[in-house]
């Protein structure tokens, strides 16, 4: 057991703290390898269902955008019967690397507010009491906010990505045969990349706590944070405007609810050092 279950968190050295950290990463180790175990079990679900989804020309995206284009008259690549690209393992352990290391990453993403929950149990014990109070959500926003940006990348971003380099060809005698493992890796960066930027207003609550953020910073360089967002939307998406667009509104949206969350914390931090100045002009 760590020390810390019979030391107070003030009394606590600097190895009891590493002590504390270690066991905090044992059981967010030992969840991930669980959850990864359930998911390499039911890895053909996994492949067949979530990760070639994106595949199937009625996944809901496609369909989407499809009757959207039809509605107006247009023609458009999601309306195609397949994908203009096929999959391959061209490794004699490609197949089964890409099995284990998907498990893997399902438990990190499935297993997130469970890891975040461990961090939250060693920085706790560091905060004021009514700060541990204000905070008792934090794991269920962040997570909430990491699984939408998880969705968002899956049936948004992954999609837009997939469809447009699928069918991108310099040439009809090039085919598109791409291996398995890139694949996964176009999927799994779109997932994650989301899921962190989503994370955008946790980060900026935090940062603001420990004064590195302010609205006013926010707002002062709003427009390079929009010039940024269109660069990483368009690293992250094809090299469209529509699709850019897409991207950048729920980033932006986040961007400017960042500055609210910040504007809040700086008031409730004024707050709190008025009434502590009061308090001691009474006692003195």
């Amino acid at each position: 057991m760590a020390k810390s279950s019979t030391t107070s968190p003030d009394e606590m050295s600097f190895l009891d703290h590493l002590e504390e950290l270690r066991w905090h990463l044992i059981r967010s180790t030992l969840a991930v390898v669980i959850i990864g175990i359930v998911a390499f079990v039911f890895s053909r679900f996994i492949f067949d269902v979530i990760i070639f989804g994106p595949l199937d020309m009625d996944f809901p995206t496609y369909k989407i955008f499809c009757d959207a284009a039809t509605s107006i008259g247009m023609e458009s690549d999601f309306c195609k019967e397949k994908v203009p690209f096929t999959i391959q393992s061209r490794t004699m352990s490609g197949q089964f690397s890409a099995d284990i290391w998907t498990a893997i990453w399902a438990g990190l993403i499935i297993g997130f507010p469970y890891i975040l929950f461990e961090l939250w149990k060693f920085i706790s014990p560091g905060l004021y009491e009514k700060e541990r109070k204000h905070s008792k959500g934090f794991i269920f926003i962040a997570s909430l906010l990491f699984f939408l940006g998880v969705l968002f990348g899956y049936y948004i971003v992954a999609p837009l990505s997939i469809n447009f380099l699928g069918s991108y060809q310099v040439s009809e005698l090039v085919l598109n045969e791409f291996d398995l493992d890139n694949y996964i890796g176009l999927l799994r960066s779109a997932v994650l990349a989301c899921g962190i930027i989503f994370e955008l207003p946790i980060i900026i609550y935090f940062l603001t706590k420990v004064g590195l953020v302010t609205p006013e910073i926010m707002k002062k360089y709003r427009k390079i944070a929009l010039v940024i967002v269109l660069i990483i939307s368009a690293v992250i998406t094809p090299p469209d405007v529509t699709s850019q667009i897409i991207v950048a509104i729920p980033v932006l949206i986040l961007y400017q609810a960042s500055i609210y969350i910040s504007a809040r914390v700086l008031k409730s931090e004024a707050k709190k050092e008025a009434k502590r100045k009061k308090n001691n002009v009474k006692s003195s």
